[in-house]
């Protein structure tokens, strides 16, 4: 092994390199534990190091990442900095939860400050209640005196809990209609816009982000409610203070700044940690997933890696823990800081209220009201300081969702008045140039090819030749940057592009496995048909791929459920599942018709079959074929053979196998593997020279 390697500079907390140890081996693995937790040993001869970038592979920082773009921003976000973007935060939170629900909005705002306001009206009727319990005089008259005052604070502690109740059904309405605007909108946007759009990694990642937009678009409302709750309650509390007496509203405030510092730091220190810690926790979470996918277990257990990948989740597990431990100590320490001071200054607020009270400025009922004042107070603004903090982690990834929407619908074609050719005679691409976002090497180059009905084409060549590209282009999926694409003569470019994909039915080589019923599974082909012509009309199309035969044998039929995840689902085998996406393709019955790759894993009886079925379609529309399989395209009316971008030659079989070039050798290279030849004849060697004799 190479010991030059350097190890990944991933940085802990603490602004030290990863922990780097020996990782025992599955011999080793029963000396290895202690406890049930297995020991860390030093690496030996024969054992795995414990090298990040031998294991995992050079990550590399990405400020831009989907998922983490704004922890650095929210490393250094302070509380001022928050409040001093709580307006926008608001505004946003308004319009979204305006958008969402108007009429449950205004009410919900109504019962905040309503509640607000009758929290003011219960500690004013404390005051009165201790001022008439206190005064002097019998008990009875003094009790007889309080009582419609504390008949006052009965009845406001019943009306915040009605309120409180009407709030918790207002919220349960209000999040899902949050959630359902934020990701209905999302999807609609997804499924719109421009195949071409998921071919940019950064629109991905950018996707990436919104979908955690999204998801937050409900919190920040509920944070964003809870901020403003939270000031109502500090605004009663205040009012009431100013009430009883002006020097106790600043008290109120020296009292829980040291509790905020406090808290704002403990979640800084939390985030921080966490941000150093992201790229491990996504690695224990990587490796725990394998380790219990059922997709993974057979490989787990051929290969012997159960002990391996235990031994290194064990390990990232320690090293998490003793990062959560050196947190919880900060987070201590920090506690210990603000409630020590905060202790200090509550008890200067007591002192002075204990020096009002002597003085006589101040009655003692006004005192004791206003010791639940400043608790009231004290709790909002820990309130509102916790969420003031998540709101504006949302209020960032929600930014991002907003950015996205915007961009996908920039990206949605635009609607024209014309359609395609209803059943195109000519498909013809002149001089296509294509190449993928945020690349060097174009992935067409000047391409011209036409395609007739009654015939079956091919495209032929190595991987990354071009094939599905072109046939991407010619379905009118890709734009190309330049060039044309026209179907009758009319130029696709004009055209609405739902009337062109209307008229494409689509074998592709990486088919979807939908979680539905496999009548669903065909009929998604064109979902339409199956509601105007009734569930039978997949049949046609079973019987013509041989899905039939796939379905005959599921314990429900077409009605089967092929999600596996779920206990009635049925699994099927990859060439099941290759004949099902070949029925959705037929029943789809459209006129031009692209099978990439149909074959891959089919065996040789169905893999025939498909190709039969295929020159039969050929008849009476236009069949793109695009194969490795280059037997399947002997009787193909014309071959397209594409080289790194440029068609470089084209013809019948018989055409193509006149004459040197790439499908010539490609044909004769794949006919040996199933051709016996007979081996050459070695050369007879010559007897040796007998020697010279001297006579």
């Amino acid at each position: 092994m190479d010991n030059s390697r350097e190890p990944l500079d991933t940085p802990d907390a603490a602004g030290g390199p990863d922990p780097v140890g020996g990782l025992p081996t599955q011999r080793d693995a029963p000396a290895a534990e202690a406890d049930g937790i297995l020991a860390e040993t030093p690496t030996t001869a024969g054992e795995v190091s414990h090298d990040p970038l031998l294991i995992y592979g050079r990550e590399d920082d990405d400020p831009t990442g989907a998922w983490t773009k704004h922890n650095k921003t929210m490393e250094r976000t302070g509380v001022r900095t928050m409040a001093r973007r709580l307006p926008s935060l608001l505004r946003l939170s308004w319009s979204l939860a305006w958008e969402a629900d108007r009429a449950g909005l205004i009410a919900l705002v109504s019962v905040r400050v309503v509640s607000g306001l009758v929290e003011a009206v219960g500690l004013l009727a404390v005051a009165g209640a201790l001022t008439g319990l206190l005064r002097e005089g019998p008990t009875p008259d003094r009790v007889r005196a309080a009582l419609p005052a504390l008949a006052l604070v009965v009845a406001a502690g019943v009306v915040r809990t009605g309120l409180s109740l009407v709030e918790s059904l207002l919220r349960s309405r209000f999040g899902p209609r949050i959630d359902r605007v934020c990701v209905v909108r999302l999807l609609d946007l997804a499924t719109r816009t421009s195949v071409m759009a998921f071919d940019d990694p950064r629109f991905v990642d950018d996707l990436e982000a919104a979908e955690r937009g999204a998801a937050g678009g409900r919190q920040l409302v509920d944070n964003a409610v809870d901020v403003f709750t939270s000031a109502v309650r500090m605004v009663a509390a205040g009012g009431v203070l100013g009430v009883l007496h002006p020097l106790l509203l600043p008290l109120l405030v020296l009292s829980i700044v040291p509790d905020g510092w406090a808290t704002a730091r403990s979640a800084r220190l939390a985030y921080t940690s966490w941000l150093s810690r992201i790229r491990q926790i996504r690695r224990q979470y990587m490796l725990r997933y394998r380790m219990t996918d059922r997709d993974c277990a057979a490989e787990i257990r051929s290969f012997g890696l159960s002990r391996f990948l235990l031994d290194e989740y064990t390990l990232l597990a320690r090293d998490y823990e003793a990062e959560q431990l050196r947190v919880g100590r900060g987070q201590a320490r920090y506690r210990l800081i603000g409630e020590s001071v905060a202790g200090l200054a509550l008890g200067a607020v007591y002192g002075t209220l204990v020096l009002l009270l002597n003085a006589g400025v101040m009655p003692l009922a006004a005192a004791g009201t206003a010791v639940l004042a400043i608790r009231n107070g004290r709790g909002a603004l820990s309130t509102a300081l916790s969420s003031l903090n998540d709101a504006y982690e949302n209020f960032l990834y929600f930014g991002e969702y907003r950015s996205w929407t915007q961009e996908a619908a920039r990206r949605i074609p635009e609607s024209r008045s014309a359609s395609a050719p209803v059943n195109p005679t000519v498909i013809r691409v002149d001089g296509a140039t294509y190449t993928y976002p945020h690349t060097d090497t174009a992935a067409l180059r000047g391409v011209t090819v036409e395609l007739r009905r009654g015939q079956v084409v091919a495209f032929v060549g190595v991987n990354g030749s071009g094939k599905s590209t072109l046939a991407k282009i010619l379905a009118g999926l890709y734009l190309p940057d330049a060039g044309t694409v026209r179907w009758d003569g009319v130029d696709l470019a004009g055209v609405e592009p739902d009337s062109v994909r209307d008229r494409v039915g689509l074998i592709p080589q990486s088919y979807t496995r939908w979680p539905m019923s496999a009548r669903l599974n065909i009929a998604v082909g064109r979902v339409g048909r199956l509601a105007a012509e009734g569930p039978d009309s997949v049949i046609p199309a079973a019987a013509a791929t041989g899905a039939d035969e796939v379905v005959d044998k599921l314990p429900h039929g077409y009605d089967t459920s092929l999600a596996r995840q779920y206990n009635s689902g049925h699994d099927l085998s990859g060439g099941q599942w290759q004949r099902i996406a070949c029925a959705r393709a037929v029943y789809r019955d459209a006129p031009f018709l692209i099978a990439d790759e149909p074959s891959a894993a089919l065996d040789a009886r169905a893999e025939q079959a498909l190709f039969d079925l295929i020159q039969r379609l050929g008849r009476d529309r236009i069949v793109l074929l695009i194969t490795h399989r280059l037997a399947s395209v002997r009787t193909a009316d014309r071959i397209y053979v594409l080289d790194e971008g440029l068609v470089v030659d084209q013809g019948t079989h018989a055409d193509l196998m006149s004459r040197p070039g790439i499908y010539h050798d490609l044909f004769t290279l794949q006919a040996r593997q199933f051709v016996d030849t007979p081996d050459a004849p070695s050369p007879v060697p010559e007897p040796p020279a007998e020697p010279s004799r001297t006579h």
